[in-house]
């Protein structure tokens, strides 16, 4: 009795999220959100379905998130021009930044992509304008500065290509068809 309770709470507590504080964003089916995780683009935010971002996690740039996608907690994106520290004659903690409303410097086209099937490790930090391949894996505390490529693990600080995600070719065909096949959504 109390498990069914606290699972209604946690799907009426998404539904909040969605409909209220997060409806302005596109965000797909089968989403959870786990406590304390904060939502933010300037311009475009869209989540594909089944989508997991773990607790104190923070999306905080424009994005384009694929479906199946699973984030750690702890984990973020983050722009890399929220501060114009440029301006002259301006201290950045009084510079302009990316939420104002007139904000009009580098970082306002940035898209981060995340294509379908990554899976995002704990405390990971992806910045703003990088894309993430298909069936990606970012090894946990990883800094994301350049594009990922698909069906592979990238790890450290900054994040490099530690191997490909499948062993062989083999494996790797096998899962796409399998996942056409059970998901009928093509990752």
């Amino acid at each position: 009795m109390m498990g069914e309770l606290i699972l209604f709470l946690k799907k009426v507590r998404i539904l909040l999220l969605k409909n209220t504080i997060w409806r302005k964003y596109s965000i797909g089916p089968s989403f959870h959100a786990g406590a304390r995780v904060r939502i933010w683009a300037k311009r475009k935010l869209v989540i594909g379905s089944h989508f997991y971002i773990g607790r104190d996690s923070q999306i905080e740039a424009n994005c384009i998130i694929g479906n199946y996608v699973i984030f750690g907690n702890k984990v973020a994106i983050v722009g890399k021009y929220d501060h114009h520290f440029l301006q002259l004659g301006t201290p950045i903690r009084l510079a302009s930044q990316i939420r104002d409303a007139d904000y009009m410097w580098k970082g306002l086209d940035e898209i981060t992509i995340i294509e379908d099937d990554v899976w995002v490790g704990y405390g990971s930090i992806i910045m703003s304008g990088v894309k993430i391949g298909t069936g990606s894996i970012i090894a946990a505390g990883s800094l994301v500065t350049k594009d990922v490529e698909p069906w592979s693990i990238y790890g450290g600080n900054p994040a490099k290509k530690i191997k490909a995600r499948f062993d062989n070719e083999e494996d790797l065909v096998k899962h796409k068809q399998l996942m056409v096949q059970n998901h009928s959504q093509k990752p």
